[in-house]
């Protein structure tokens, strides 16, 4: 449950990004990589970690895409 308001602040900053949290699951679309949404258990730290490291970190992450060309 600690790394949800993490996830919220990396999601509210990108455009390409919508975060929905329903039912004890949190759904995270990102519009550069897959229109299936990625989902976790609210309360899994460890998923929703995972989920801000692909966003920070992985091919979604617009400043590295535009700096790699």
């Amino acid at each position: 449950m600690k790394q949800l308001g993490n996830l919220a602040i990396v999601c509210a900053k990108r455009a390409d990004v919508s975060l929905h949290i329903s039912e004890g699951q949190v759904f995270v679309r990102c519009d550069t990589i897959s229109p299936q949404p990625w989902s976790a258990p609210w309360n899994d730290d460890n998923a929703i970690l995972a989920m801000i490291r692909k966003l920070n970190f992985g091919d979604s992450t617009n400043e590295r895409n535009e700096h790699n060309g």
